[in-house]
């Protein structure tokens, strides 16, 4: 052994690790340790002996196995480290479905759909149907088929539940279930599969071979699962089924931190572990080492409003910390300046870096406002969870062509790369192959090798094309699997003409496309020569298998280090920041309006808000704002309940001198008002003094009364510099002034946030 790993963790830790036997549950509080524990639990039945393609570890993301493995090869040693049955449930699952999937009528070159092949599918689907897509919107039946196939719904099933159908026709979309079993058969002449499908055919292959999961119970006689609270149906069966031979069952999470109910994760899960596995040992890791005893303290008084929970006392040694400081702004607007200006004073006040800070918003449309105030102070900032380096364009393009050489049956790929680069065949003909192969029971690919037989459907010109570029793909599928991905990957990058288009790109973005496939010859090249080294398959076939379920987590680029992070709180669980900033902490947004009716998504709503503070090292800072646009109209706010339920020990309010904020003026928490009188608070160092709005007037910021502004009038604007008025239109307090500036031309604005200044 490299060192005692024994002597790195705490009691708890240590009776979690080493009491191997039998089913346990593990609670493990935010910053606990859970990963050090589920690690050093593998290493220690390594070290009795346990061998290691006997023990099944499941991640929710390809980032989190991987760390773990490193770390169990440091303990245990590498040679033994890389026979691990470790990765996430799909990538696990995927692998089982490789070798047994024959069983189901699938070859082991199966292709994975991700959301956009899922959505492509099911929009060309709709289009079949000639439905209006207005009604059958693809994002939503695409997420309610991925529900029911959680629920280990098939097409079948759901065709014949009469109540089903009564739900679709009530929502207007009565060919629902229909679109899903079109759906299911596609993807199975296609011999593709969905995410989601992982799941449900492991499910389907162990239901109906019996003797494939009696081998695969006999094989793992320890099983071990990473936040159990995110399971759903699907994972939470397989496992309970796989764990029935040897029972050594190991589940580490917290249901505090259960926030994925809307992709189908059950709480019931970890919460009714103790009746699925009677005997059962708990175990509850309480120290928390990540943030400050502050931050524990006000994390503990957010979750114990919740009914639902397995009780703990999370506890921090850490420095007592700073308070968690409430920021409240008038408008949207002015909360963004305010927090970006609370980081650039932070930043160089403190000597941190620009990715000690992290924004963290409930929804994606929150981001606009951050992202332009801090471009607006230069300040470098990355959107986690926006467009991934594997949805670009330009990589979709490329894989398709790997997918099609390694599966001629997947019908996505064939549509994505058949006239790219541009070969002369259009939409028109691309229907007309699909519509032939529907109505011989067939695939897409064998009516374009047959393409001469269809010659009453195909001029000889559209023939002669069909023909080359089946060509073409046969050329390019030589030597598949004999020659490593990156070998094959550049030939067919060169070959299919796809380098070349992009190399011969002048512009800006078509320079950036050129840079996205080198970039991705290089992913290839490093998979390549790590997968040779650990003795494991280096094909394209591998290679596809392994992207298709990538993650945003493993995305993640050197150069996007140092920059503060802007994500929504649900992607944010499982990261650590110094300081985070919670924004939008109004009744409004957060928690959400549609969990207000419920008191089981009002409690998923607090415990969102419990994994966002959480997030938090050092400092928390939530900030609201009095008002906010919405569709275009300035609506009155009040601030969060969340806020409300706050243990005001732990709370300061650095713009009142640590004061409490009167909502509007006044002793309750009614909406602000736009004609109150008006209330200023002082400013915190660093933070923008404001106040409140008056009825016909702006945030003022300087003595300019708006009232007194006249066409032809000489302004100065902070950013525009200096114009003169054109025209005011409109009326209090939405009144807009079109003003020709000198540097900058002309520009419309809204008077009462323009700040001008008359000279």
């Amino acid at each position: 052994m490299a060192y005692d790993y024994l002597n790195e963790l705490n009691e708890a830790q240590l009776l979690a690790v080493t009491n191997t036997e039998g089913p346990a549950l593990v609670i493990a509080g935010a910053g606990a340790g859970k990963t050090r524990v589920l690690t050093y639990r593998i290493a220690n039945l390594l070290n009795k002996g346990v061998p290691a393609g006997r023990i099944l570890a499941l991640t929710f993301t390809n980032k989190a196995a991987g760390e773990m493995k490193e770390r169990i090869a440091s303990v245990s040693g590498y040679d033994i480290a890389r026979h691990l049955w470790m990765g996430t449930f799909h990538s696990i699952f995927a692998r089982i479905l490789r070798t047994e999937g024959d069983r189901l009528g699938y070859n082991a070159n199966y292709t994975i759909y991700d959301t956009v092949d899922a959505k492509s599918l099911i929009r060309s689907i709709i289009r079949d149907y000639n439905l209006d897509d207005n009604v059958y919107k693809p994002g939503a039946i695409a997420a309610r088929i991925s529900m029911l196939k959680n629920n280990l719904i098939t097409s079948g099933m759901y065709a014949a539940d009469q109540s089903l159908q009564e739900y679709d026709r009530a929502s207007r979309m009565p060919l629902l279930s229909e679109i899903y079993r079109n759906y299911t058969g596609r993807c199975f002449r296609a011999n593709a599969m969905d995410f989601d499908d992982l799941l449900m055919n492991t499910n389907i292959l162990f239901r109906d071979f019996p003797d494939v999961l009696a081998s695969y119970q006999e094989k793992f006689s320890y099983i071990l699962v990473d936040e159990y609270q995110d399971t759903n149906y699907a994972q939470y069966l397989i496992v309970k089924k796989l764990a029935e031979r040897h029972h050594n069952l190991c589940v580490v999470g917290d249901d505090a931190q259960s926030i994925y109910s809307f992709r189908g994760a059950r709480i019931e899960n970890i919460l009714e572990f103790k009746n699925d596995y009677p005997g059962y040992q708990l175990y509850k890791l309480e120290q928390n080492y990540r943030s400050t005893q502050t931050i524990v303290n006000i994390a503990n008084a957010i979750i114990a409003n919740n009914e639902g929970q397995i009780h703990k006392t999370v506890f921090s040694k850490n420095e007592k910390g700073e308070k968690v400081r409430i920021l409240q702004a008038m408008t949207d607007t002015e909360e963004g300046f305010i927090v970006a200006s609370d980081i650039t004073d932070r930043r160089y006040s403190l000597h941190l870096t620009w990715s000690d800070f992290a924004v963290l918003y409930r929804t994606n449309a929150q981001s606009r406002i951050f992202e332009e105030t801090l471009r607006r102070k230069n300040i470098p900032y990355k959107i986690y969870g926006g467009l991934s380096f594997y949805e670009r364009k330009e990589i979709k393009d490329i894989i398709a062509y790997f997918r099609l050489v390694v599966n001629r049956s997947d019908d996505e790929a064939l549509r994505r790369s058949i006239n790219y680069p541009k070969r002369g065949i259009g939409d028109t003909t691309v229907d007309k192959i699909f519509e032939l192969a529907s109505a011989g029971n067939t695939t897409p690919w064998q009516i374009i090798t047959n393409a001469q037989a269809y010659h009453s459907h195909f001029n000889s010109g559209t023939v002669n094309k069909l023909t080359a570029y089946a060509g073409l793909i046969d050329m390019l599928s030589r030597e598949t699997d004999t020659v490593d991905a990156y070998t094959k990957a550049g030939e067919i990058a060169a070959g299919s003409g796809i380098m070349k288009e992009l190399k011969e790109g002048k512009l800006q973005e078509e320079i950036s496309r050129y840079e996205n496939m080198q970039e991705l010859l290089n992913a290839i090249k490093i998979f390549t020569e790590a997968a040779e080294t650990n003795g494991e398959p280096s094909t394209l076939a591998a290679y596809l298998a392994n992207v298709a379920l990538l993650t945003d987590q493993d995305n993640e680029k050197e150069e996007d280090r140092d920059k503060v992070t802007l994500m929504t709180m649900h992607a944010a669980k499982g990261l650590e920041f110094s300081h985070v900033y919670l924004v939008g902490l109004e009744d409004t947004l957060f928690p959400s309006p549609i969990a207000s009716g419920s008191a089981r998504e009002l409690e998923e709503e607090r415990r969102l808000f419990y994994v966002a503070v959480t997030r938090a090292k050092k400092q928390a800072t939530l900030s609201y704002a009095l008002n906010r646009y919405k569709w275009g109209n300035l609506e009155r706010c009040n601030q969060s309940r969340f806020i409300r339920e706050l243990d005001m020990q732990y709370v300061d309010f650095p713009q009142t001198g640590g004061r409490p904020f009167r909502p509007s003026g006044v002793a309750d928490n009614k909406p602000a008002s736009l004609s109150d009188k008006k209330i200023i608070y002082p400013p915190a160092p660093g933070l923008r003094k404001f106040q409140k709005i008056t009825a016909g007037n702006t945030i003022p910021t300087n003595n300019t009364d708006l009232s007194e502004l006249a066409e032809g009038d000489m302004v100065e604007h902070e950013r525009f510099g200096f114009g003169s008025i054109v025209s005011i239109e409109g009326v209090p307090p939405n009144q807009t002034a079109t003003v020709e500036f000198e540097k900058e031309g002309r520009k419309k604005l809204l008077l009462r946030f323009a700040k001008l200044r008359r000279k």
